[in-house]
């Protein structure tokens, strides 16, 4: 009986594993179906403008050559009729020369025959028709300006789709997921040279495989990569992975979408959790406030039951203000443990995040705490807590802080610090974020899971997570085999 409900329970999820399935393909489909509808039409429209383009580049240029033979007319014309109308006022002019000579040659008187011979020759040297050039000036053929558009028309009769890319190949063996970056890398699977540029998209997800068409988030788009690899840079890892895809494009043309990779994009993310927070403590997102004036409204109502004939708040306030934190069941910090601790715990595996005071932040503490931590409790003076504390009140100090031991730092406050907190290794290490500078190891075996802890006074400070274990760090770690007596001074058992 029990096997057979054992084999038919593998049936169900098989079954519901493949409905799942089909529904993701369902939606693809019907996803590509209106897509057809979408880019037809617009694949019509760009071809309507491509040929009202052609048509008008036609026109202007039928426009311009029109106009060239009409101006080569109208100079021949004017060349020539110039010449036309010097060339009759010649022939008039010696025609009436010729007629007077002829009348010349009957004269009877000797001297009116020598005056008129004498006026003949001098004529005759001036004439017009003599001083002109008997070519025309312009010829009537206007063959320089026939065209042959043969090669045109055969190209026009030879006008195909362009063809489109190929789809790239994404080469998931030398993509790069470091440092909050990742490099994909990718390859055409035959050489084109048509290819202008290369479009990448990329969205996160928790969905592990194939993208999904109703994804929560849509789809970011980096243009005109000149290379077959891009790097995204200032990433916040806050999905457990992120798809990736690339397409070619030619100058008129983009290519099909590669065949879609997910990449894991591992990191530590985690909020504050207000609900156990100091009630002087104001928690946002990625960010915590001192806030002096917390809880005051609240504190009246229950000051005369708890804390008659006293000058000072009972401890008890706190917890009776608010109700206590839901998520792990624990109480609310109170008296003077202004503490705030993550709402993510940690049992193994290697984790980082870096934390910035925000301006004339007077006192605080970034750190790690078991989650029994008393709300009583201040980081650093239990044996279940460690952490580097930075006061800016009347001079500055900085020490780490474990089981009620302090170790002054000789080192100066970065302004990003960075905390990596190895749970299978033993250590908490801080460090400058910026210069990956090491400020402090604590080494101990954690004994049961910790969350990040912190304490601020008279001030804030700003949390970034979504980080990996930065590779410098990582290199640090592997070259170190132990931190010398300084740094090790405070290292104890967790209990």
């Amino acid at each position: 009986m029990d096997s057979q409900k054992e084999a038919l329970q593998r049936i169900i999820t098989t079954l519901a594993n493949k409905n799942e399935e089909l529904h993701n393909f369902i939606d693809t489909l019907s996803h590509s179906l209106a897509g057809v509808q979408v880019n037809s039409s617009q694949v019509v429209s760009d071809l309507e403008e491509e040929f009202d383009t052609l048509f008008s580049i036609l026109d202007e240029m039928k426009e311009s050559m029109t106009n060239t033979i009409k101006q080569e007319q109208a100079r021949k014309s004017h060349e020539l009729q110039n010449q036309l109308t010097q060339s009759t006022n010649a022939l008039e002019s010696a025609e009436e020369l010729l007629e007077f000579a002829n009348n010349a040659l009957h004269m009877k008187d000797e001297d009116e025959f020598a005056k008129a011979a004498k006026q003949i020759k001098d004529r005759v040297t001036m004439a017009p028709a003599f001083r002109l050039t008997m070519k025309p000036k312009a010829t009537d053929s206007m063959t320089h300006l026939m065209v042959d558009f043969s090669q045109e028309r055969q190209l026009l009769q030879n006008l195909i789709f362009l063809p489109v890319p190929r789809a790239p190949e994404i080469e998931v063996q030398d993509c790069l997921v470091v440092d909050n970056t990742v490099t994909v890398v990718w390859r055409m699977p035959v050489e084109d040279n048509k290819i202008d540029h290369y479009i990448l998209e990329y969205r996160k997800t928790n969905h592990e495989g194939l993208p999904r068409v109703k994804d929560e988030r849509c789809w970011e788009v980096v243009d005109n990569i000149k290379t077959t690899e891009h790097t995204l840079t200032g990433l916040k890892f806050d999905s457990r992975y992120m798809n990736f895809r690339a397409r070619a494009c030619n100058k008129a043309a983009a290519g099909d979408y590669s065949d879609p990779v997910t990449l894991e994009t591992k990191a530590f993310n985690f909020s504050f959790e207000s609900a156990s927070s100091h009630l002087n403590l104001k928690v946002e997102d990625g960010s915590v406030e001192w806030d002096p004036q917390g809880g005051k409204g609240l504190e009246s109502k229950i000051k005369g039951k708890e804390n008659k004939g006293s000058g000072t708040p009972s401890p008890k306030r706190a917890s009776t203000a608010r109700s206590p934190a839901v998520r792990g069941g624990r109480d609310r910090f109170t008296g003077e443990s202004y503490t705030v601790l993550g709402d993510t715990s940690m049992d193994c595996g290697q984790h980082y995040w870096e934390v910035k005071a925000l301006k004339d932040c007077k006192s605080y503490s970034i750190g790690v705490a078991c989650r029994n931590l008393g709300k009583f409790d201040q980081l650093g003076k239990t044996n279940t807590s460690w952490c580097i504390h930075i006061n800016n009140w009347l001079q500055t100090s900085f020490a780490a802080k474990h089981n009620n031991k302090a170790k002054s730092l000789d080192v100066a406050v970065p302004e990003w610090i960075g905390v990596y907190c190895d749970l299978d290794g033993g250590q908490l290490s801080f460090y400058n974020a910026e210069s990956k500078q090491l400020l402090h190891t604590f080494k101990t075996k954690f004994s049961q899971p910790v969350v990040p802890a912190f304490m601020v006074w008279c001030g804030g400070l700003s949390l970034s997570t979504g980080l990996q274990v930065p590779s410098a760090v990582r290199s640090f770690q592997k070259t170190e085999n132990g931190i010398g007596g300084s740094n090790s001074s405070l290292n104890s058992m967790a209990q």
